[in-house]
């Protein structure tokens, strides 16, 4: 008390030596005491660390709940639901499809016989383009009675073509349906009520329609949802990568530091901060996990196009630990993207 004390009045006294008037004087110190009570180095800091050790706890012991709560809460923070529900996994989280059948509109928890995890069940909040209402109707229509078919589940929740194509491409359906392709078709032959047939039910051939592909079903999900129910893109390339000698994320900790190596995964997210002096950072991911990769001005200038525009990225680099933190400091960038087909994976990208 008395050094603070005896800090305002040197304050007060220097201020006034230089023509400062005793009043703006005053409000100085009294703005200087207040950032001091909230001032980041306790304050700010205290409240930070509670936050990342509670978070931290949750995750590591509750990983399906603490999921869940961040889909939930979407959209919002720093990576996406495709990013959450992949590390997820690899946390050993059982991950549930979008089902008409027991999907809530949340995200919701569902025990697993024999474990104390439970699994993590995708809500209907995740299906793109599916109406709000919609979802309400199925919801209420679902707690009266469980859907008997794809018949029941339109006429009773009184779904639209939208939304019902909706649910098809998210795989929502194969309960009810079969696999997308069959949903799909069973959708669009799904007679509607009328005055002399209220409930027509016309008995047709099952067709032939092949099952999709795993690739296939990876970019539906992602076309559909914006995630991945399925083996990560890159598990599905790695033999092609692997001959360009390119390491999985997981390899990477056991790198000598200066070790020159390759990178590839899908361009999660990219920033520039403004107090780097021009530096971007990249986050790369693949089926085993995340590449944090720096890229200096010099290289970002001679490689934009790559840099700005790739969704799958190569980057060959030179190994950096230090303190237990790695970096690729990058060389060359080169844009795969072309691997990908039709699969689309934005990134988030940040200034």
């Amino acid at each position: 008390r008395g050094d603070l004390e005896e800090f305002e009045c040197k304050l007060v006294r220097g201020m006034r030596a230089r023509g400062y008037s005793e009043r703006f004087a005053s409000q100085i110190c009294k703005q200087i005491k207040g950032f001091g009570e909230y001032g980041f180095p306790e304050s700010h800091s205290a409240s930070f660390a509670l936050l990342a050790y509670v978070s931290s706890w949750l995750k590591h012991h509750h990983p399906s709940a603490f999921t869940c709560a961040l889909l939930n809460s979407q959209p919002m923070g720093f990576y996406a639901p495709a990013q959450l529900l992949q590390d997820a996994r690899r946390h050993g989280v059982a991950i549930r499809p979008v089902d008409v059948r027991y999907s809530d509109w949340d995200c919701s928890l569902e025990p697993v016989p024999g474990s104390t995890q439970p699994a993590l069940r995708l809500g209907l909040r995740m299906v793109k383009r599916l109406s709000r209402a919609g979802a309400r109707r199925l919801l209420a229509s679902r707690e009266q009675l469980d859907f008997v078919d794809l018949r029941d589940l339109k006429h009773r929740a009184r779904l639209n073509a939208r939304d019902l194509e909706s649910l098809a491409a998210a795989g929502a359906l194969q309960g009810l349906a079969g696999h997308r392709y069959r949903a799909f078709w069973a959708v669009n032959g799904v007679e509607a009520p009328t005055p002399l047939m209220p409930s027509p039910c016309i008995s047709e051939g099952e067709p032939l329609l092949r099952r999709p592909g795993e690739g296939e079903d990876i970019a539906a999900d992602y076309a559909s949802m914006g995630i991945n129910l399925g083996r990560h893109p890159l598990a599905l390339l790695r033999p092609r990568l692997t001959r360009r000698d390119v390491r999985r994320a997981e390899e990477f900790a056991g790198l000598d530091n200066g070790k020159v190596a390759t990178a590839a995964g899908l361009v999660i997210c990219r920033q520039r901060p403004g107090s780097a002096s021009g530096v971007i950072f990249l986050t790369l991911e693949d089926e085993t996990g995340h590449v944090n990769v720096v890229v200096w001005p010099a290289v970002a200038d001679a490689q934009r196009q790559a840099l700005l525009h790739s969704r799958l990225l190569a980057v060959t680099g030179t190994v950096q630990q230090q303190d237990g933190v790695l970096h690729v400091i990058a060389a060359q960038l080169n844009d795969l993207s072309a691997w990908l087909g039709e699969l689309n994976t934005p990134s988030r990208d940040f200034q």
